[in-house]
């Protein structure tokens, strides 16, 4: 992947016409898929898909008159800085809630792009067209939040703020379910191979300690070092790599802590009490903030769980 501040104006032309692509098909799904039981919404998304359209051309006229008739190939996935985003097929069937919570999030990352590329844009026609465009996405960000307002049934109204709470997933709790899912899980192996291994609270505390630390510190390292925020607005990176990692380590000091209770047996059933809770977190997290089914949530996190806590039993016993 190559940092956006390394991108030519030709290359950032490039990407921007790709996006408009991207985003017009987006649209053009989310219509259809909601075309049977809410009509009105599937209109506006259907004028935004028309939108993004002109946007398109607009972006391909310009790097016409300015670099020619190729265009290379330039997608979101080989640059950093972008969300990564699930298909919209794998989503069906389409929740209008859902589907504007996911438009809003397109349009402010689009316009954060144009306008971190504006401030870049040597050429003053460039730098114009990419302005006008920051501004013509903010108004699709402003409608897809009234969505909300306009054609949701009351019964599934969401009455917080939602770029408030946008930002609040972006940039605390997903970092921060990264790194608890991380070291609540994978530190169970070696803390419950070591215990059963050694049959000793202090020896098995020490490795939990030492797993649960060192899993912080990688966690948080990659957390920091795989998006700049500059166009995601995921917020700095190293407030969300020390996020990854202070959550990490907590995971995994949780079921470790318990073992510095001199008796084994009570020390390796409070730690197995405390395992429970802590999937029980992962799930309720999941659940509230990542919109996951709460039977999928706690199904998906229990035999992740089940399977390494199993590998250590297994690891220690043998």
């Amino acid at each position: 992947m190559k940092n956006f501040n390394a991108l030519s104006e030709q290359e950032i032309l490039a990407l921007a016409i790709s996006l408009e692509e991207e985003d017009e098909r987006v649209y053009a799904d989310f219509a259809e898929g909601l075309r049977h039981d809410f009509p009105g919404s599937a209109t506006v998304f259907e004028g935004m898909r028309v939108e993004e359209s002109g946007h398109r051309r607009r972006l391909i006229e310009l790097y016409r008159q300015k670099f020619g008739e190729h265009i290379p190939l330039i997608r979101r996935q080989d640059v950093k800085g972008f969300v990564q985003r699930r298909p919209v097929w794998l989503v069906k069937p389409l929740g209008l809630d859902a589907v504007r919570k996911q438009a809003s999030a397109m349009e402010v990352e689009t316009r954060r792009f144009y306008e971190t590329a504006a401030v870049r844009a040597q050429d003053a026609g460039i730098r114009q067209l990419l302005d006008d465009l920051a501004q013509e996405e903010r108004t699709h960000e402003y409608r897809a939040q009234e969505l909300s307002q306009q054609k949701l049934r009351p019964e599934v109204k969401e009455d917080e703020d939602q770029a408030r709470r946008r930002l609040f997933v972006l940039q605390i709790v997903q970092p921060g379910l990264a790194g608890l899912m991380d070291g609540s899980v994978s530190t169970l192996a070696p803390v419950f191979a070591a215990a059963l291994a050694t049959r000793n609270s202090w020896d098995a505390f020490l490795v939990g300690m030492a797993a649960s630390v060192g899993a912080g510190i990688s966690m948080g390292f990659a957390e920091a070092l795989s998006d700049d925020g500059s166009l995601t607005g995921r917020g700095h990176p190293w407030v969300r790599g020390v996020i990854c990692g202070a959550m990490t380590s907590l995971g995994g000091v949780g079921h470790t802590l318990p073992l510095l209770v001199p008796n084994f047996r009570a020390a390796m059933t409070i730690a197995f009490f405390v395992v429970l809770v802590e999937l029980a977190i992962i799930t309720w997290i999941r659940h509230r903030y990542m919109d996951t089914p709460i039977v999928s949530a706690a199904t998906q996190v229990a035999l992740g769980g089940a399977l390494v806590f199993i590998t250590g039993v297994l690891i220690g016993s043998s």
